[in-house]
């Protein structure tokens, strides 16, 4: 009996690896992502902003769960707040088709599906948040963990290297000027400048997995992932989904990345 679940282990890390090398190695991540050039492009964005709605819900259910309404609990769980994606829907296509061998799937089992596209929806995220954070620190010497610490930043770059080159005197002593007299950014250039920014950040998150993907394969989380799901299936009717670590870490990001912007907009 030891044997042979041994073996039943084996074979499911087999295809679960087999899986991932097909789909999130990189030629497999592109071609996923080949259907985001389409109506993605604005869902992922949505997505986005719907996120901090989505794990509220989650852990609302989770609280109604603990303190005795179990049957509020799942229906706020059961809510769908996230537009499905091209991209999610080839994901758990190829999942059903290729790790559940068609099987058919109740209910409960379709939503543990759908709950792992969501996570990777938050990768994405997470995904995005360091690029913007990375770019703060390399090219302006600020941590930006998002586009609302990132904006002012940018828009006050542009807004000063402006006026330096059109000082009267020339830019040597309009940089000393406005060293000691900052120019002032107007209202409209800092949120167009948001607005701009935030849809290039949408873009990015579309096609961060191109990115994220490989990388989780390399380092087995895409495996790892999987094979709970897979147990989670198992036992779909006993069993229910957890909050994933995941969606706590892009929401952290949002925090600190508002918390951020406060603390420069009060810094004297």
């Amino acid at each position: 009996m030891r044997q042979s679940s041994d073996e039943t282990a084996r074979a499911l890390r087999a295809e679960v690896d087999a899986f991932v090398a097909s789909h999130f190695r990189l030629a497999g991540t592109l071609r996923l992502h080949a259907a985001a050039l389409g109506w993605d492009l604005l869902r992922a964005p949505l997505n986005v902003a719907l996120a901090p709605i989505y794990l509220a819900t989650l852990l609302a259910g989770l609280v109604a769960r603990l303190i005795g309404l179990r049957r509020f609990g799942g229906w706020l769980r059961a809510r769908r707040i996230l537009m499905p994606t091209a991209v999610s829907r080839q994901v758990q296509a190829r999942i059903e088709a290729e790790l559940l061998g068609g099987m058919p799937l109740t209910p409960r089992s379709r939503r543990l599906i759908e709950d792992y596209a969501a996570v990777r929806s938050a990768v994405a995220e997470i995904t995005t948040s360091l690029v913007v954070l990375a770019t703060g620190l390399v090219l302006f010497g600020a941590a930006t963990p998002g586009i609302t610490s990132l904006t002012p930043t940018v828009s006050g770059y542009i807004v000063h290297s402006s006026a330096v080159t059109n000082f009267p005197l020339g830019s040597r002593v309009g940089e000393v000027w406005y060293g000691v007299f900052p120019v002032t950014q107007p209202v409209w250039f800092v949120v167009t400048t948001g607005v701009v920014l935030a849809m290039a950040a949408s873009l990015v998150t579309t096609f961060a997995g191109i990115v994220a993907d490989p990388l989780q394969a390399a380092t087995g989380l895409h495996r790892r992932r999987l094979v709970r799901l897979l147990d989670k299936v198992a036992a779909a009717e006993g069993q229910a989904s957890g909050l994933a670590p995941e969606h706590i870490l892009a929401r952290l990001a949002d925090i600190t990345d508002a918390g951020i912007s406060v603390v420069r907009l009060f810094r004297p």
